[in-house]
């Protein structure tokens, strides 16, 4: 998965729970990523009575979407086991994807990291303020992914902390505040930095395009850190945005149908248009070329059809003075500069000149103007 500094963004299709707790949906979910030509498929590893307390509503949207009153009750329903799990990984690698999950507590964690072979470890935007399970997930030693909805700027400097304490501190360090504060001021907490990704997102489902705020991605880039957008908007001007904007990673979720039951299906795109929002990223991100301003290589020759040169407006004698009744600027630009019929003026002609024909640029030499 490509997150280096050149290239298009990685992106990465967030299968997320949209298998509905079906191994055969998750597999197809994963071909549909590997065929839309995403840089990575994510899955998402929780215990459902360590995640959520029985009392737990659930969200509007998840209510919206049909999955009752009771956060609990809804989880168990979209649980891959791990021996499901398993089985739909080592699919995703026969096909060459790479495959992560999000993992909601420690044990999860360890098993994707330790049994399964994980290389980063993805935060969800509810887990930014646990601190706990970051400090634990940075000790893991994958570099981590945080996603930031619902977030503030302080909530995301302490959580970055955590990612420090834990990367440096050791497994014995003993946490807390001051001690995350202190590993987050250290010199090596830049290297942490440095390769922990952090996704400006907006927890909503789907959520506004006007709140977005692409534009915290340059402050993301501020803190040292690469900056990514998980996407939850409708449609793909979110993520082309985004990708202007510096972002090295993009998420979004997939779905093999908008019309699933399940709490993401709705905001989350179908194969079609995923492969297209892979197209648009790429397209993106290679029309942002370089901050250098110089003629590209296609327009080379249409600088010779597009500009213009100094000709003559009529015939000129050679002796003839040079002034604005024998001189013309006029397509194509294979000659002298138009700026040049400003020095051209009242000077002589050092030969005939045809209407139309172009003045040699040895009309320019010192020495040549009119007494």
């Amino acid at each position: 998965m490509n997150i280096e500094s050149v290239g298009p963004p990685a992106v990465i299709a967030e299968a997320g729970v949209n298998h509905n707790g079906d191994e055969r949906l998750a597999r197809a979910l994963v071909e549909a990523a590997q065929a839309a030509g995403a840089s990575a498929v994510k899955f998402q590893t929780f215990d459902p009575e360590e995640l959520a307390a029985a009392a737990a509503p659930t969200a509007g949207y998840q209510a919206a979407a049909g999955q009752g009153d009771a956060q609990a009750d809804m989880l168990r329903r979209l649980v891959l086991d791990r021996d499901v799990l398993t089985r739909v990984w080592r699919h995703a690698e026969a096909l060459g994807l790479p495959i992560l999950s999000t993992p909601f507590d420690l044990e999860s964690a360890r098993f994707l990291v330790g049994e399964l072979g994980m290389g980063r470890i993805k935060v969800g935007s509810g887990e930014l303020t646990n601190l706990p399970l970051i400090v634990g997930l940075a000790r893991l030693g994958p570099p981590l992914m945080l996603s930031t909805g619902m977030a503030d700027l302080a909530e995301v400097r302490r959580a970055l902390d955590a990612v420090a304490f834990g990367a440096l501190g050791g497994p014995h360090a003993r946490p807390s505040l001051e001690a995350l504060a202190e590993a987050g001021r250290s010199p090596e907490a830049a290297t942490v930095r440095a390769r922990t990704v952090v996704f400006q997102c907006t927890t909503q489902y789907p959520a506004p395009v006007a709140e977005a705020n692409l534009r915290v991605l340059e402050t993301y880039a501020r803190l040292g850190v690469i900056a990514g957008y998980s996407d939850h908007t409708p449609g793909l001007a979110a993520a082309v945005a985004a990708t202007a904007l510096g972002a090295r990673v993009i998420e979004k979720h997939l779905t093999l149908s908008n019309d699933l039951p399940g709490p993401d299906h709705r905001a989350s795109l179908e194969p079609g248009a995923f492969a297209a929002l892979v197209t648009a990223v790429g397209q993106a991100a290679a029309a942002l070329g370089e901050a250098d301003k110089r003629p590209t290589l296609s327009e080379w020759p249409n600088r010779a059809v597009a500009r213009r040169t100094v000709v003559a407006r009529r015939a000129i004698a050679a002796g003839e003075t040079f002034g604005p009744e024998t001189l013309a600027v006029r397509r194509a630009g294979t000659g002298l500069d138009p700026a040049a019929i400003w020095r051209l003026e009242g000077r002589v002609a050092r030969r005939a000149y045809a209407a139309e024909a172009l003045i040699a640029p040895d009309e320019l030499d010192d020495g040549d103007a009119a007494e």
